[in-house]
């Protein structure tokens, strides 16, 4: 069995287990200073965009390719790529298709689908700069109708990238004088949820809620929050949200692996989905911590023909999982232990006894995920590693 892995930056994560399942790997990368390229059987070191991952594909003879990509941008060429491989040549690709990818990568495309589908999203509208500043005959602009504090999102974009929580007119203003449209969407004072699901050949299983965080007025971006899974917040029926993500991923028509997004009001008991990016999840490090199932090993399962959600739902364990980025003080040290101690442990087992932790991410924005029996035993270990007080 030979799959292309397209990008190196997440390859480290599926390498070992890949060669493990007797997949002879191939890996195209556009960055030739990657430290991952070595980690596969062969590698090629291509210009950006998938022209050269498709020749490749064809040329190596590959029995399946697996995207590993983790930004939004290149998601449409990996669907253009994916239709034309498996029309043309029969060439399964693990990532969803052209239809899927073109509404989870909008906002507005997806808020639409939101509510033909009868699935509650935040109210909202669509506001451009010509119409925000209008004011004719005397009548009051929309800048003045506007609730506060309100959400301003542009259709594209992540990582927080053109979102504002505005409090004021003054605060609408500057966002205007920046954009020449936003989706204007009703702030929601709850705790942002993200849940993986994993879909292929019309099988679908939801993984576990994670728990973001609670909304704030400064908009502060999850990365830098404390989060926790499987999610155990009052009111919330983890089973429930389980099924409505399954449910959202079947209607889009997506494959792979799945990241939905939702908000929940404690208060009210109101459940609004927010998005649905189809590509690796930022939270999959407590997904693979809580359940023991990593989602980017199902992918080669999936390219491998091994996979099935009866399979999935059998491996699934409950454990607790505690994620933060890690305190600049604590950085070297925890780096350190975690560099030595992975030498004297198999790579495809990422805790220890003596170490039930994992250091991970971008060095700018390191993060460490505690495994544990419970989210109590999960903060006496952060506490133990002074990362929390």
């Amino acid at each position: 069995m030979k799959i292309l892995f397209i990008g190196a930056r997440l390859f480290d994560e599926v390498a070992f287990y890949a060669r493990e399942m007797g997949v002879e790997t191939i890996l195209s990368e556009s960055s030739p200073d990657s430290t991952n390229l070595k980690l596969a059987d062969k590698y090629f070191v291509v210009p950006r965009g998938m022209d050269h991952p498709m020749e490749i594909a064809i040329k190596e003879d590959v029995d399946a390719v697996v995207p590993l990509i983790g930004i939004d941008t290149p998601l449409l060429e990996v669907a253009n790529l994916k239709e034309k491989l498996e029309r043309e040549y029969n060439l399964p690709v693990i990532a969803s298709g052209l239809s899927a990818t073109e509404i989870a990568i909008n906002k507005l495309k997806t808020k639409k689908f939101l509510v033909e589908n009868n699935i509650k999203t935040p109210d909202y509208r669509e506001i451009s700069q010509k119409h925000y500043y209008q004011n004719n005959n005397g009548q009051k602009s929309i800048s003045s109708k506007l609730e506060y504090p309100a959400v301003l999102k542009q259709a594209t974009g992540q990582g927080g990238l053109g979102i504002k929580i505005a409090l004021s007119r003054e605060d609408a203003d500057n966002y205007f004088e920046q954009y020449q449209n936003a989706i204007v969407e009703r702030f929601i004072k709850g705790i942002e949820i993200s849940i993986e699901v994993l879909c292929w050949n019309g099988e679908a299983i939801a993984l576990t809620p994670v728990d973001k965080g609670e909304t704030t007025l400064q908009g502060t971006h999850p990365l830098n929050k404390i989060k926790r899974a499987p999610a155990q917040i009052k009111n919330l029926d983890n089973e429930k949200i389980r099924v409505l993500a399954g449910d959202i991923v079947h209607k889009l028509g997506a494959s792979g692996t799945i990241d939905v997004d939702f908000i929940f009001d404690p208060i009210k008991g109101e459940l609004n989905a927010l998005e649905v990016n189809t590509r690796p999840s930022g939270t999959r490090y407590l997904t693979l911590t809580t359940t023991s199932i990593n989602p980017l090993h199902q992918l080669v399962n999936m390219a491998l023909g091994e996979w099935s959600t009866k399979n999935v739902d059998a491996a699934l364990e409950t454990n607790a999982a505690l994620e933060m980025i890690i305190p600049p003080h604590r950085k070297v040290e925890l780096n350190e232990i975690f560099k030595k101690d992975q030498k004297n442990h198999s790579v495809i087992d990422l805790f220890s006894k003596e170490r039930p932790w994992v250091v991970h991410g971008h060095e700018k924005a390191q993060r460490i995920t505690i495994k544990a029996k419970n989210n109590n035993e999960a903060i006496k270990i952060a506490k133990k590693l002074k990362i929390m007080e």
